[in-house]
């Protein structure tokens, strides 16, 4: 399923430009990254896609920190919802999706 638009463009509100860093302490340069390692892990969320489609993912940062993102797709640019460190349950959920894809 190709969820992502090419070229990968984002978009951010900004009336909360900052609220990621100021309620998770992740900045909007460290989400984007997540966009562009590997594995990044990508599903709907079908619960809060009510008024628009939206996604769930998992991925990591370029320090490798691990991050949980939710965002949806506008006019072919990301618009990042939330993001914040991943949980116990989530890791786990990441580990094993990256450690069956390596080669």
């Amino acid at each position: 399923m190709k969820v992502l638009p090419e070229p990968i463009v984002f978009e951010w509100d900004k009336g909360n430009l900052d609220k990621n860093l100021k309620k998770h302490n992740v900045s909007n340069q460290e989400t984007e990254e997540v966009f562009f390692n590997k594995p990044f892990i990508v599903y709907e969320d079908k619960k809060h896609s009510l008024s628009e489609q939206r996604f769930q993912a998992l991925g990591k940062t370029n320090k490798i920190r691990k991050l949980f993102l939710s965002f949806a797709i506008r006019k072919d640019r990301i618009r990042i919802i939330s993001v914040r460190d991943m949980n116990k349950k989530e890791r786990r959920r990441y580990e094993k999706i990256k450690t069956s894809t390596q080669v």
